[in-house]
């Protein structure tokens, strides 16, 4: 679509300047995205080269409308400022801030005067490598910045942003040690040293407080204050090892942001006026679940995801629209350019690829939610006991966990609950092995299920919940009065009814795998692999739900039980659902 008024001076389309290193020009997120900009019609993107960057003076750079420039290892950055102050484009990223980026400790500073929450942190700066300090003092299993103590572990940080070696130092009482964090190198991304117990003093620090983090590290990527996309990965914390999927690339896994998190993202773009913008999150639970920024990276795309390239180019387009054509933002269609049933263009055609469709029109579609039916795995039968009880500890008992009600019933489920059951049990079933040959049948046959229900009780040796359950219902009451002349009911007597069994089985278990795989791979319809083709953002929220009973807790790979309580943690459903595996 030709313009014959944009607003930048000339009749043509908006010249949006390219003015990075090439070979961030030619990485894949770059291409998607600068594709995806020339097929709107109303751009056209001019690259500068590394030729022109580095060697020609700005004077006879291109001239442009816009401009996309960042640092990157051997940018003139510099060079670059004195452009924008010659032509004046509109800066997706401005030029100054990026220089808080190269100083780790500047950033951090930037971070907390914009309210943004950073890790407990403190900066030895040393003129000359092996510098004496008096503010600093190490000792085994701590250190102490200005007075103020950082108890092992902790991390350490090179001041120089460009510099990515990290190190963790850990306490004697966890076997010392420290492990080193670089950038990846094949599939490793730390190593562990343990002989290695000072810290460095070859040059200036931040040391920081360690924050547990559960084995993730949470990476953000902002395009405009409005718009934040996230992922985890593996932390290198862990192990070190790269986790990468078939095509050789880091296993990432999408996940939504909580309210303070994408203001979080919102206040880093601002601080920093970088629109396209990435920084590392620490998500721990110290107390209070809380994120930490711990690393502010400039531009930075997502590896691989066409939804984030598809937004990524309408908010910038909206952008460059706003400020250099603000009467044609106001009307930006709905439907983008290679989605609609158009001649295929170049970039339709790999889009068709990657769909498995080349320009056909196809109807938006939304999952709201997908029901079926699936009995438990298989297990062992079921068993039940019943007894009449009259005991006093056990009536108590049943008052206990039923909120003192005298007609209501208990259910003994949790661990503390059976607890007490068996402490009870185990002082009655003596007395009811001490009755006299005097007694009746239904006496013996009482102290017989009793000692039943013991059995069951300790058997395992600990209590899970799932596959034991006792329900105290009573079943007969008295009349007490009280002395200003009213009265209240007593329970004197309760049906017991115990049940286990159900106990799953190894063919149980194998099918609760292989149900796991199936539905990743293959329930949701028609095209594509599964709920894997599902927008990621989805699949990471993703909530199954199943009976709250023990065996159909344990047959179902995905599933959160309807009561309030959960059976295993979140952790452990993500695990299974990333995994295919049973819970």
């Amino acid at each position: 679509m030709e313009r014959q008024n944009d607003g930048s001076g000339g009749g043509g389309k908006i010249k949006i300047g390219v003015c990075v290193m090439e070979k961030k020009v030619s990485c894949s997120p770059m291409e998607q995205i600068l594709e995806r900009l020339r097929a709107f019609g109303e751009f056209e993107i001019v690259i500068f080269g590394d030729k022109v960057i580095l060697e020609d003076p700005i004077e006879s750079w291109p001239v442009c409308d816009c401009l996309i420039a960042f640092y990157s290892s051997g940018y003139p950055l510099e060079k670059a400022e004195k452009y924008a102050a010659l032509r004046r484009p509109f800066l997706v990223n401005e030029l100054d801030p990026q220089y808080l980026l190269h100083d780790r400790s500047r950033v951090y500073e930037h971070l907390k005067l914009f309210g943004v929450p950073v890790p407990t942190y403190a900066v030895v700066r040393r003129e000359y490598p092996n510098q004496e300090l008096n503010y600093f003092v190490e000792q085994d299993d701590f250190i102490e910045i200005h007075g103020k103590r950082f108890c092992k572990p902790f991390v350490e940080k090179p001041i120089d942003g460009d510099d990515h070696n990290i190190m963790i130092y850990y306490p004697s009482s966890a076997g010392g040690g420290m492990k080193e964090l670089f950038r990846k190198v094949g599939n490793r991304s730390s190593e562990f040293y343990p002989d290695v117990r000072k810290v460095r003093r070859d040059g200036s620090y931040i040391y920081e407080e360690f924050m547990p983090t559960g084995g993730t590290d949470v990476k953000v990527y902002t395009v405009g204050p409005g718009y934040a996309h996230a992922e985890a990965r593996k932390s290198p914390v862990v192990d070190g090892v790269v986790m990468r999927n078939s095509d050789g690339k880091e296993v990432r896994y999408p996940v939504l942001l909580t309210p303070a998190e994408k203001q979080i993202a919102r206040n880093i773009c601002q601080a920093f006026r970088q629109a396209v913008c990435g920084f590392d999150l620490l998500r721990c639970d110290l107390g209070e679940a809380r994120s930490y920024v711990c690393d502010v990276n400039g531009w930075s795309f997502v590896k691989s995801s066409y939804k984030y390239y598809d937004d990524a180019a309408c908010i910038l387009r909206k952008m460059f629209l706003d400020d250099k054509a603000p009467h044609i933002s106001s009307t930006i269609p709905a439907n983008l350019p290679w989605k609609v049933s158009e001649p295929v263009q170049p970039f339709d055609a790999v889009r068709g690829r990657e769909r498995g469709t080349v320009g056909i029109s196809r109807q938006s579609e939304e999952l709201r939610c997908v029901i079926a039916v699936i009995r438990h795995g298989d297990r062992t039968p079921k068993q039940k006991v019943k007894l009449k009880v009259t005991e006093e500890k056990l009536l108590k008992l049943m008052l206990k966990y039923n909120g003192g009600k005298s007609r209501a019933e208990a259910k003994l489920k949790s661990a503390l609950q059976l607890q007490d059951l068996l402490d009870a049990t185990r002082i009655l079933v003596p007395r009811a092995r001490s009755g006299r040959e005097s007694d009746s049948d239904a006496e013996i046959e009482h102290a017989e299920k009793l000692r039943q229900v013991r059995a069951v009780l300790e058997e395992g040796g600990h209590f899970s919940g799932i596959y034991r359950k006792v329900q105290l219902k009573p079943s007969n009451w008295v009349h007490v009065p009280k002395s200003n002349g009213d009265g209240e009911e007593y329970p004197i007597e309760a049906l017991m009814v115990l049940k286990y069994g159900g106990v799953l089985t190894h063919a149980g278990r194998k099918q609760a795998e292989e149900l796991g795989r199936y539905f990743r791979n293959n329930m949701y319809p028609s095209e594509g692999p599964g709920l894997l083709r599902l927008h990621s953002t989805y699949r990471h929220d993703l909530k199954i739900y199943s009976s709250d009973e023990g065996r159909v807790q344990a047959a179902t790979p995905l599933a959160r039980p309807r009561s309030k309580h959960r059976a295993k943690s979140l952790a452990n459903w993500r695990r299974a659902w990333r995994t295919g595996q049973r819970v």
